[in-house]
């Protein structure tokens, strides 16, 4: 990736993927040259060019303010088979040149999006982020309130960038007995749909504390049918030792 442009918080760089994004069952945009645009430090968005839209851009008159990318004229994406209303941003005199033919469409208000043939979920996966997953004989054990919820010796650690170490567990080390079925589901762009558990330790409910991917993304297959736990939310002893609890959006 080349061509980078840092104005302020905002980062601008080309990506060679083909980028496209449907509504409705209908093409809304077809690319070779999306842009991968941090607005937020956590994950880009795309940014497509302007001549690769197929469906109507229609204006609706409002416009959404942004310190670094200026003012942004909102617009409704229509296709033959529907409207995804305020699902696109123009930046049209934005101070960042390189954002002024360029068409932010939102992400979760389109069916789907594909990169190449493939496609993804949640928002477009970071170049720099990597998710690692490894086997391991530590010893790993999950308590809460004093109680033990799991044990294993042969734990696989997934380290994702920027995120703390995730200790998937096998389900025969985890105690069942203890868990609640819940119908929390989430996605990740890099490991797939996860599915949860809740915890019921001394007459409480613990929501949502274990997720497990059954079917994750290809990257991510050596975690498929293992449990993991926020291990900001109960206690990780590992090899013995109590770990500090991680701050992260979930503690």
């Amino acid at each position: 990736m080349g061509n980078e442009q840092q104005r302020g918080r905002v980062r601008v760089e080309h990506s060679a993927k083909r980028v496209r994004a449907f509504f409705g069952g209908d093409l809304v945009a077809d690319t070779t040259s999306p842009r991968l645009v941090w607005e937020i430090p956590y994950y880009p968005a795309y940014y497509l060019p302007l001549s690769s839209v197929r469906a109507e851009l229609k204006p609706t008159g409002e416009t959404s303010h942004s310190p670094s990318r200026g003012e942004g004229v909102v617009h409704d994406v229509v296709t033959a088979r529907g409207t995804a209303e305020g699902a696109a941003l123009i930046y049209t005199d934005s101070p960042i040149e390189e954002l002024r033919d360029l068409v932010r469409v939102e992400f979760a208000a389109m069916d789907e999006w594909l990169e190449e043939d493939e496609p993804i979920y949640v928002h477009p996966r970071d170049p720099y982020k990597r998710v690692d997953v490894l086997g391991s004989s530590r010893h790993v054990r999950i308590a809460l309130d004093g109680v033990t919820l799991a044990a294993s010796s042969q734990p696989r650690i997934l380290f994702e960038t920027g995120l703390p170490p995730r200790y998937y567990l096998p389900l025969s080390d985890v105690r069942f007995d203890l868990l609640r079925p819940s119908d929390t589901q989430s996605q990740c762009p890099y490991k797939g749909t996860a599915t949860y558990w809740s915890v019921e330790v001394g007459g409480k409910v613990h929501e949502d504390l274990v997720w497990i991917y059954r079917t994750p993304l290809p990257e991510s297959q050596k975690v498929a049918g293992l449990a993991c736990f926020y291990t900001e939310k109960v206690d990780l002893f590992l090899d013995g030792e109590l770990q500090p609890k991680p701050k992260t959006p979930w503690s």
